[in-house]
C-alpha cells in the first residue's frame, strides 16, 4: 500500500494535523537536524501503516541513543504521531 502526497485526504483528520503542524512548526524546526515538516502516512520499519501523521524531515536519521536528550524529537504532539523521515538537505 503506497501513498503519495496527492492521496492525502482533505478531511477533518488532515485539518487537525495541519493545525498542529502550524502551531508546532517553529518548535520542530528548532531541533538540530530538522529541515522540514509535513503531513504524511506513518511508516514503521519502512512499511506504510495507513496512519496519517506529522512528518519531521531530517538531514540524517540518527538513533535516539546517539542524540542529546534535548535533540530527540517527541514521539507525538497532541495525540498525533510524529514520523521522522531522512530527507537530506534541501537546496533551491
Amino acid at each position: 500500500m503506497s501513498h503519495a502526497i496527492s492521496q492525502i485526504p482533505d478531511d477533518e483528520r488532515t485539518k487537525q494535523i495541519a493545525a498542529i503542524q502550524a502551531r508546532f512548526d517553529a518548535c520542530l524546526m528548532a531541533f538540530p537536524n530538522v529541515v522540514g515538516t509535513g503531513i504524511g502516512y506513518r511508516r514503521v520499519a519502512g512499511a506504510p501503516t495507513g496512519e496519517l501523521c506529522l512528518v519531521a524531515l531530517v538531514r540524517r536519521k540518527v538513533p535516539p541513543a546517539q542524540l542529546a536528550a534535548d535533540a530527540i524529537l517527541p514521539r507525538q504532539l497532541e495525540g498525533i504521531a510524529i514520523d521522522v523521515v531522512e530527507s537530506g538537505d534541501f537546496s533551491v
